[in-house]
């Protein structure tokens, strides 16, 4: 699609949001007693956000423009931010993670696929290269500590031997006539020589020739250029080397494999696009420098120098400049003069005085009106209200910069949609600012100095000086003998980051994440479960929903600093459900879709590691400094009732694990908003946990349900028995009833109908395909040796 399409979506959804939002100021302000209505009023804007969620994802895709992109991702993160606020309205209307949604859907004429969270892609792309690199550096630590294994070479079929051996020849044959072609060209040249040597050339023409020479190559050179770079931009050319540095190939990660030619086309102009943005702001920034550096300069000194002299008129005395570390310059501005000070106080008594009237006045028309009441009654205001918002001032900023910006701007001229000049100007401004500010910093400092001896005859040295020198001598001072340097020199905080997760790779903690989707993890609604809501019952989670719990908790804040620290904060989930549900699956699809660090704190992977109490501090600093600099990280514990079991310890491994469950509430006292790190349980048997301290760890607990019968069903290609036989290399015939497999499997997970597979479909056996086709009762037979989920452990996870 063009470029104009986007920018078209952009327009509309932003009349969408602005609608969206006078409906906000019109209907949630207002309290509300009907909890029916209120829950109706959030589920609709709930869906409505998702829909504009959806177009500015795809629209901050597709969108070369990169101060149109800047604007589109304020408002985007903006949205993501009020869909989690309302979900946890909507959570603490009804008590419950999961909503009945089918009328309000049937209502917008929407289907349940719209209420889908989209995944958005900035989240992987933005950090590309930095997510290439810090997994080649990962392979690298553990295929040298031979925790990874190098792919086996194998031997290469018949068929690739004969293409081998056909491109070897076709080259032989190709520099055979080069060569024969050579000799006749060299003999001919040989032969135009001597005619010319007899017959005598004239300079001119000569000179002639030359020129015309390299004026075609050059401009043959020329257009070769900027038709490859056209070509990129359009994304029409997939196969394009495209880096600025080295000459290495641009690749996708394999979550992004999957897309056509003309997103991976278009994924790499985004690249390009990114180069030039850099080129054009430090070409802006040196114009900049050049034409008003000069007289923001001028203007610098001469504020400081009013600054200096109003401050001794006042004080009877220069100021000392103000150091580095504080901002230096910047300190003076934004402090006041004294009497600005005085008046300020001034101002506070008499309104604190003031305060305390009118809160005399209200205790005592509070205490009249409480005495009529009789004792044990209270008034209980039971109306609905919506909470604060972090994320409507975003998205009104936004929009009110949308209408000044972009609302009514002409792009017809602006064919390649990359940059605007005006923009990157006002945003450089600011940082050619400082770097004349340090300059002038430093020149005044000289200036302040020479006034002080002239005028105060002061010495140079400041008493703050001669404090510094003081306290850096005693920071020098020698160790004593039998000191703790060496637990100094051992402890997380004097290490640096590539020492710490060196460490915690080679010690196993520091796993490799393996490549898979939120999507990945497939399941289908289930109308029939809303018949048990609307008679009271609270029904398992269906597969989407536990999609939309982890995209929500998990993936959507971990991937956007900005929703992090300003969405309601979720630092631990726990996925319970049974064994073979996918509950590593979706830890991995958490990294996988946000590019996240992933450490295994699992009981049985922590044996032997860093024992007694000691040893976990010091291992879960070094994972808090690691993750939180090389955020955004994903702390998992599997099976990690075992951290909370009842009674006593037994064993060293145990002991140790009961250690890390009394620690881990400081390790999340310890998470701030700004700091993107995810603490991630996983447990087949939660109901083994003593709840009290295993439920105040959790914040958010998921469960995850073993799949129904339209999951397992082979009629769409994403259902799981004819997925896993495909994949695996079986071939489905009428011998193969998918509806009988379906309906035996009840009661069994996802991990063992792909054990089952496996064990069906062998080496010998998929050789023997041709002749002897599948049959159901292969599958059957092997399904019986396993043991479905029974009635009592589902009631016991419910």
């Amino acid at each position: 699609f063009p470029t104009s399409t986007y920018v078209k979506m952009w327009a509309d959804t932003q009349r969408e949001l602005d609608t969206m939002l006078q409906r906000e100021r019109e209907e949630f302000l207002q309290p509300e007693e009907d909890r029916d209505k209120v829950m109706k009023m959030l589920a609709t804007a709930y869906i409505q956000y998702l829909e504009i969620f959806r177009n500015l994802e795809e629209a901050h895709d597709h969108l070369t423009h990169q101060q149109k992109r800047a604007a589109v991702r304020q408002a985007l993160d903006g949205v993501i931010g009020r869909i989690l606020e309302i979900k946890k309205e909507m959570v603490a209307l009804e008590s419950s993670e999961c909503h009945h949604m089918d009328g309000i859907l049937m209502d917008l004429k929407r289907v349940p696929e719209d209420i889908e969270i989209p995944i958005p892609k900035y989240f992987i792309k933005e950090n590309l290269r930095i997510l290439q690199e810090r997994e080649k550096y990962l392979d690298e630590i553990l295929l040298n500590a031979g925790l990874l294994e190098q792919e086996p070479v194998t031997a290469m079929t018949l068929e690739e031997g004969i293409k081998v051996i056909q491109v070897a020849e076709r080259a032989r044959q190709g520099r055979a006539r080069a060569a024969f072609m050579k000799r006749i060209y060299l003999e001919e040249k040989r032969q135009s020589k001597k005619g010319e040597q007899e017959t005598g050339k004239n300079p001119d023409d000569a000179a002639t020739c030359i020129q015309k020479v390299w004026r075609g190559y050059s401009q043959r050179k020329k257009t070769e250029r900027l038709r490859e770079e056209e070509m990129v931009f359009l994304g029409m050319n997939s196969t394009e080397m495209i880096n600025g540095t080295g000459g290495a190939q641009f690749s996708l990660p394999p979550d992004l494999e999957a897309m056509s030619s003309l997103q991976i086309g278009a994924g790499k102009a985004d690249v390009l696009q990114g180069e030039v943005q850099e080129r054009e702001d430090l070409s802006f920034r040196q114009e900049l420098r050049k034409t008003e550096g000069p007289h923001i300069k001028e203007t610098l000194q001469e504020q400081i120098s009013q600054c200096f002299i109003e401050c001794r008129h006042i004080t009877g005395r220069f100021p000392d400049y103000p150091p580095e570390k504080t901002g230096g310059s910047k300190a003076i501005f934004i402090e006041k003069h004294p009497e600005q000070v005085a008046e300020e106080l001034a101002a506070k008594k008499e309104a604190e005085k003031k305060d305390k009237e009118k809160n005399g006045k209200e205790d005592k028309e509070k205490a009249k009106a409480k005495k009529p009441q009789k004792a044990g009654k209270q008034v209980v205001d039971e109306s609905w209200k919506m909470g604060p918002s972090n994320f409507l001032s975003i998205l009104e900023e936004g929009s009110s910069q949308y209408k000044v910006f972009w609302e009514n701007r002409d792009n017809r001229s602006d064919f390649l949609q990359d940059h605007d000049p005006e923009l990157i100007k006002g945003g450089q401004r600011e940082e050619v600012e400082e770097e004349i500010r340090v300059q002038v910093d430093e020149v005044m400092q000289e200036k302040l100095l020479k006034l002080k001896q002239a005028v105060d005859g002061e010495t140079g040295q400041s008493k703050g000086a001669k404090g510094e020198k003081v306290r850096a001598a005693k920071r020098h001072r020698k160790p004593r003998k039998g000191g703790h340097e060496n637990l100094e020199l051992m402890s997380p905080a004097c290490r640096t980051v590539d020492s710490l997760y060196q460490e915690l790779a080679e010690e196993g903690l520091l796993v490799k994440v393996k490549h898979v989707n939120l999507s990945d993890y497939t399941g289908y609604y289930d109308c029939l479960r809303n018949i048990l809501r609307e008679a009271g019952a609270q029904p398992t989670p269906s597969i989407p929903e536990v999609r939309q719990l982890v995209a929500l908790y998990g993936i959507l804040p971990l991937g956007s600093q900005t929703v992090h620290e300003n969405a309601p904060l979720v630092k631990s989930l726990l996925l319970a459900g049974p064994a073979g549900v996918g509950k590593k699956m979706l830890v991995h699809a958490i990294c996988t879709e946000t590019g996240a660090n992933l450490f295994n704190l699992t009981p049985s992977n922590m044996a032997g590691k860093y024992p007694g109490r000691d040893g976990l501090m010091m291992m879960l600093h070094m994972i808090l400094k690691v993750g939180k600099e090389l955020q955004p990280s994903v702390v998992w514990i599997g099976d990690t009732e075992r951290l909370f079991s009842k009674g006593a310890p037994k064993g060293e491994e145990e002991m140790n694990s009961k250690g890390l469950a009394k620690i881990l509430p400081q390790f999340l006292k310890a998470l701030k908003p700004k700091d993107r790190v995810l603490l991630v349980g996983t447990s087949s048997r939660p109901f083994d946990a003593n709840m009290g301290p295993f439920c105040k760890v959790y914040q958010k607990i998921i469960l995850i349900p073993k799949p129904d019968y339209l999951t397992r069903f082979g009629k769409y290609f994403k259902a799981l028995w004819k997925r896993y036989i495909l994949r695996s290399g079986g071939a489905l015939t009428k011998l193969v009833n998918l509806n009988c497999l379906a309906q035996v499997s009840d009661g069994f997970t996802q991990g063992h109908i792909v054990d089952v597979v496996h064990a069906v479909l062998t080496e010998l056996r998929l050789l023997q395909m041709a002749r002897k086709p599948l049959r159901t009762a292969e599958f059957v037979t092997s399904l019986a040796r396993h043991d479905p989920v029974y009635k009592e452990e589902e009631e016991a996870f419910q």
